[in-house]
């Protein structure tokens, strides 16, 4: 039987300017962030304009599901879904 984290959030269409620590800023409003990490491109280091917060609870999570997606981050709305687990490639 497989268990999903439902803390766990997918973010996208994250501007440029978004970095770790203005993710967990912006998800800081619904609740606890456990953690927040900007996807960055190997080679050049740059953003790839995805990214995974984690909340402390299922209930922080669904708010800032509720409350965050389709909000505006510095002229760009973002996408906020429960992150599903990855795929084997």
């Amino acid at each position: 039987m497989i268990f999903l984290n439902n803390k766990k959030l997918f973010v996208g269409s994250l501007p440029w300017s978004v970095d770790d620590a203005k993710l967990t800023q912006i998800f800081s409003q619904a609740g606890n962030v456990v953690s927040a990490q900007v996807i960055k491109d190997r080679e050049t280091g740059r953003s790839r304009g995805f990214g995974f917060v984690e909340m402390s609870t299922e209930e922080e999570a669904r708010a800032s599901v509720n409350n965050l997606n389709g909000s505006d981050v510095d002229g760009r709305k973002i996408i906020v879904n429960i992150a599903r687990p990855r795929e084997d490639r």
